[in-house]
């Protein structure tokens, strides 16, 4: 049998490498700067002590703004030619000392907020009135001052800083026991083959057409998770209650608030995205019906939900084939965006092939003074063409907001930053599946597209709903023991699903393999980007010129304020349920779409 080597990054044609050659020429005019950065950031700390001075603060933001955008470009051009190679031990030097560096200058300017805070309110904006200069800067020093509430004093602040680890520590140790001390019993996977379990292989087991294996690999995992129950369950609560004591020290209402109150995010928001999915699950409860149906099962159990009912079509697809497929799904993006996609894929924006040492998967990354790098693994599948959208609607958002906003402004918010990425997937499923004339093929998109929504929107609520439930019980000071946490799970998994699956008890610990609960309210992101994202393509597609020019106006607004906002302004109103209930429509519709060519 020849055995496929993979190649090393010499063998690699240059034209499908990104080009860093923009950036620095070489090694050693990287240090130069780095050099020249290590010298100005010494300059900053003559400003602790006399921003009070308009004159000082504005010259501080002005060399703090010199220096982080210097830095920025030296992180950059680190990170990525370490993650080129990883085995390429200067580069990984580079990338060390540049985040050592970033450290020390965070801990240089960490007297910024505090002194801006002590200055007040009324001075600040004293300040910006007589000096014009300093009026950009006013939503970034107005954010600052409105958290004033919630900031501490200098010595409240130490103390927590002090003991910034220890309220990590659940999150390490969750960590350590699910990477390092777990170890999962051996299955037979589909050829026969005694195979040892991992978390990480799980995805490909649990997805086999061989109902054995998959059923092998869901009771192997979460019984393993079981016998741990009790250390999880631990680790989990003094995590919430971790969490709940920061909120409660810098005077938040709730742990909730805490969370969505520093972005202006109303905690309506929240709520409404539980809500609309809660009076729809009966879209889900269709959907399971359907799989069960396309499965040829008599009962459908939890380990038959991620088995595709549409094999993956077999086909290989040449990257200059997947550009031009991107291209035509973003076609209704129109003349100006399509230039500015042809641009990242000719100027050297993309990083195309595996190579040996290069960091797995996929990103978009850049500064204001870089073009948007993109880090590809192509390997020639259907999900690589997606990846490349997805990556290209990252980096032109990042394009149109540096070159729309100043530098302060230029960067977007975790709760806006998969909405670009989504509308490509979302307009290219959408493209894909409207001009497939081979029936399997469109089944699999259609099901692609169902699965994305099942797992990125009604998967991330249930968690949503899970932290809602679990941290407020915690702060009205009710114990949850591992029991209690598995009971929730259960009830939620019944509700979400329905009553067509069976909801096997190995589930009910699935709590305790999420990694993201140790973020606290974070994953709800997940499903109002997406939900953001739908509305966006479907607004689009159905009346192209006014919703396009709404469109860009959201890719270009940068952090400029803040992201509820951002959106509400370019015609999607997340404070409503109305973008998570065309979600549900696109579902609905994809499930119309799947019995109708079945």
């Amino acid at each position: 049998m020849n055995t496929i080597k993979l190649k090393s990054r010499n063998e690699i044609p240059k034209e499908y490498f990104w080009d860093m050659q923009k950036i620095f020429t070489s090694i050693d005019e990287f240090e130069k700067d780095f050099k020249s950065l290590k010298n100005m950031s010494n300059d900053i700390t003559y400003f602790h002590g006399k921003l009070k001075s308009p004159n000082n603060l504005l010259n501080f933001l002005k060399l703090h703004e010199k220096i982080s955008r210097l830095a920025d470009t030296l992180y950059i051009y680190a990170h990525c030619r370490s993650d080129e190679d990883t085995t390429n031990t200067k580069f990984q030097s580079l990338r060390g000392e540049i985040d050592s560096f970033l450290a020390e200058l965070s801990s240089k300017t960490a007297f910024f907020v505090p002194e801006v805070l002590s200055i007040g309110k009324e001075k600040v904006l004293n300040a910006i009135n007589s000096l014009p200069e300093l009026k950009p800067y006013t939503f970034y020093l107005m954010n600052i001052l409105n958290l004033k509430p919630h900031t501490l004093s200098k010595e409240q602040e130490e103390i927590m800083a002090a003991v910034s680890d220890c309220l990590e520590a659940p999150s390490n140790i969750y960590d350590m026991l699910s990477d390092a001390d777990i170890t999962f019993p051996n299955i037979k996977d589909d050829k026969g083959f005694e195979v040892e379990l991992t978390d990480k292989n799980y995805s490909v087991y649990i997805a086999s057409k061989n109902r054995e294996v998959r059923k092998s690999a869901f009771k192997g995992l979460f019984s393993t998770y079981y016998k741990y129950k009790n250390t999880f369950a631990m680790s989990l609560t003094s995590s919430i209650k971790s969490f709940i004591f920061n909120s409660k020290m810098r005077n938040f209402n709730s742990s909730l608030e805490s969370s969505l109150k520093p972005n202006n995010i109303p905690l309506t928001v929240y709520d409404n995205a539980i809500k609309a999915i809660n009076d729809n699950l009966s879209s889900l409860h269709r959907y399971v019906s359907i799989k069960k149906k396309l499965l040829g099962l008599d009962r459908i159990h939890m380990y038959d939900l991620y088995v595709p009912i549409i094999d993956t079509p077999d086909v290989h697809i040449d990257y200059n084939e997947a550009v031009k497929i991107v291209e035509e799904g973003l076609t209704s993006l129109g003349k100006e965006y399509l230039k500015i996609f042809k641009e990242g894929i000719e100027n050297g924006w993309i990083d195309v092939f595996e190579n040996k040492g290069k960091r797995g998967g996929a990103y978009s990354s850049g500064s204001y003074d870089t073009m948007p790098y993109i880090l590809l693994n192509y390997n020639y599948k259907l999900n690589d063409v997606f990846t490349l959208a997805h990556e290209m609607g990252h980096s032109i958002h990042t394009y149109y907001s540096k070159k729309s906003q100043p530098y302060i402004y230029s960067d977007y918010t975790l709760f806006c930053a998969e909405v670009a990425s989504t509308t490509n997937e979302c307009l290219l499923v959408n493209h894909m599946i409207n001009n497939e004339l081979d029936k399997k093929k469109k089944l699999y998109l259609i099901n692609q597209q169902l699965e994305q929504i099942r797992t990125t929107v009604f998967r991330q609520i249930m968690f949503a709903e899970f932290e809602k439930i679990t941290h407020e019980k915690i702060e009205t000071g009710t114990s949850l023991t591992s029991n209690d946490l598995c009971i929730i799970w259960h009830d939620l998994n019944k509700k979400y699903f329905g009553d067509e699956i069976i909801i096997d008890s190995e589930i009910d610990i699935e709590w305790a393999r999420i990694p993201h609960f140790y973020s606290d309210f974070y994953v709800y992101q997940y499903a109002t980007g997406y939900a953001a994202a739908n509305a966006f393509a479907t607004n689009i597609l159905n009346n192209p010129n006014a919703s396009l020019k709404e469109y860009k106006k959201f890719l270009k607004a940068g952090s400029s304020d803040y992201p509820i906002n951002i959106l509400k302004n370019s015609g999607i109103d997340m404070t409503t349920p109305e973008p998570m209930k065309k979600t549900i429509e696109r579902f609905n519709e994809l499930l119309n779409l799947i019995e109708k060519n079945i």
